[in-house]
């Protein structure tokens, strides 16, 4: 069994925030998609795609593999992924940017929850 850090929330709140979560960063993404063309729309939808495949391999990473290191420096790299790309939305259109702040502050509570998994189950 795998120990869990403190403040590890039920398991019915992933499936929850999950689907908040992908609602908001839809809405977000079809924002930018809508915007006229231009090379920060085209930078931020391909920050997008890729923080999407991060955060799909993540998932494969840490429950599939169990590898909690590696899926912990995945993670890492997701959080910035993500940090860019609200950035980037934000000079496109400043609400499909702040639509991805609860993803941001739930990956980084994720990072707090992957990090303990790793360190309490050496």
């Amino acid at each position: 069994m795998i120990r869990q850090p403190p403040l590890s929330p039920p398991a019915i709140v992933f499936p929850i925030v999950w689907s908040i979560l992908f609602l908001l960063m839809g809405v977000s993404a079809a924002r930018i998609y809508a915007a006229p063309a231009s090379p920060d729309r085209t930078r931020g939808l391909r920050l997008f795609a890729i923080q999407l495949a991060f955060n799909f391999f993540w998932s494969i990473i840490f429950f599939n593999l169990q590898n909690f290191g590696f899926a912990f420096l995945w993670l890492v790299v997701l959080w910035v992924l993500i940090l860019r790309m609200i950035f980037t939305f934000r000079k496109t259109d400043s609400l499909a940017a702040w639509l991805q702040v609860p993803y941001f502050l739930w990956v980084t509570f994720a990072a707090y929850l992957n990090l303990g998994v790793w360190m309490l189950n050496r």
